[in-house]
């Protein structure tokens, strides 16, 4: 079932009559708080109404999903950009305490990138590669979350190549960096719920400059994604005031490595250059050099 854009919250009224009682409690319970069953397994969400967890799988089925996985994520879909920072706090108070904070997030990232290996597009992946090369020249856009994600791919991709400029916000707007783009340029917007608004708007003016616009994003739904020629899925899901961003910076890496494949000699030929001025320079801590 794609609910999409549809109110879920409207199809679970719409079809409350003919729910069992033991169902009926349940749609009374998302209703009421769907941001906490959003985060809820079967078991516990059965556990918290007083059903079987069998019940949940068939309350599910009865909305037309073909398990209750797909109405958690549905769920999730329709909570991940309302929430405020403070509902996303207590949350996180609901579900990880602090002595098993570090099991939850870690399992919670190996999820998020187990599930981006099965969904990424290996094609799309590639494509963007493509127009990477083809790109005279690349802008990155990503703020407030993103914008450490966006810093990490201009890092290496500089190192790379020579026609990369990461945008930001700072004394001029982005709008004045992005002033000469055409078509013959690319744009990396990177966003996660929740979307800032900013990125939303950089893609929609290089869409109108018809430059090439590739999205690291959540979802196909995401606002990026609607705006983009290429879109690459990262999942990012957590039950906390901190966005998971393990996943789609997984894919990033994936992305600068791709590339650097294809640049092998330029690539040992700016290293060499840099590890000459890191050591001259004293950019690291190198290991003191014993006396003979």
């Amino acid at each position: 079932m794609d609910v999409g854009k549809q109110d879920l919250m409207r199809i679970i009224q719409s079809r409350f009559p003919r729910l069992s009682k033991g169902q009926k409690l349940i749609a009374e319970y998302i209703l009421k708080h769907y941001d906490k069953a959003a985060f809820m397994t079967a078991a516990k969400l059965g556990v918290s109404v007083g059903v079987s967890e069998s019940t949940v799988v068939r309350f599910a089925n009865e909305l037309g999903f073909s398990g209750y996985p797909k109405l958690q994520k549905a769920l999730q879909e329709l909570i991940k950009n309302k929430l405020t920072t403070v509902q996303r706090i207590e949350l996180s108070n609901d579900f990880i305490s602090q002595e098993s904070a570090l099991k939850s997030v870690l399992k919670s990232d190996m999820e998020n990138i187990r599930s981006t290996l099965e969904k990424i597009n290996h094609k799309t992946f590639d494509d963007v590669v493509n127009s990477i090369f083809r790109a005279r020249k690349i802008y990155i856009v990503g703020l407030r979350s993103s914008t450490a994600m966006a810093e990490f791919l201009g890092f290496y991709l500089n190192l790379i190549l020579d026609n990369v400029k990461v945008i930001g916000f700072g004394v001029s707007d982005i709008f004045e960096h992005m002033l000469n783009i055409n078509e013959e340029d690319l744009v990396i917007g990177i966003g996660f719920p929740r979307y800032a608004a900013r990125t939303i708007e950089a893609l929609d003016y290089a869409k109108g400059k018809y430059a090439n616009v590739v999205a690291i994003t959540d979802s196909l739904l995401s606002p990026l994604a609607a705006r983009a020629d290429y879109t690459l899925i990262a999942q990012s899901n957590m039950a906390s005031f901190v966005d998971s961003l393990v996943a789609p910076l997984s894919v990033i890496n994936a992305l600068i490595i791709a590339v650097g494949l294809r640049e092998k000699d330029k690539i040992s030929s700016t290293f060499e250059k840099l590890e000459k001025i890191w050591e001259d320079y004293e950019v690291y801590a190198y290991k003191e050099k014993r006396s003979e």
